[in-house]
């Protein structure tokens, strides 16, 4: 009875070892189940934000073709940005504030 017990508490460990290396083999390490999940959530993002900076850098390149070749993107700048006009007939009239500028004046 005493040897039929050791052979069963033998082989309950035996087995025990068994799982313990099957669990370590599939969730442990460096290639552990949950650390695969985590790397293709990350890899996810990290393709979303890739896909989302592509289409800012082709809309700046866009951007920057028009500018470079477009007359009526360099004249709507010209426009905005530099207050520039066009032509002979059109006069520019720029207010300011007369406050800011004899405080500028002044030493």
């Amino acid at each position: 009875m005493a040897a039929e017990r050791s052979v069963l508490v033998k082989r309950i460990v035996a087995g025990m070892v068994i799982l313990a290396a099957l669990v370590f083999a599939v969730q442990g390490g460096e290639f552990g189940t949950f650390d695969l999940m985590r790397q293709r959530r990350t890899k996810a993002k990290l393709d979303h934000s890739i896909d989302s900076l592509q289409r800012v850098v082709d809309s700046l390149k866009r951007y920057k073709d028009l500018v470079e070749r477009d007359p009526a993107t360099q004249e709507r700048i010209a426009r905005e940005v530099f207050g520039m006009v066009r032509g002979d007939k059109e006069l520019l009239y720029r207010f300011a504030d007369s406050t800011a500028f004899t405080a500028a004046r002044r030493p």
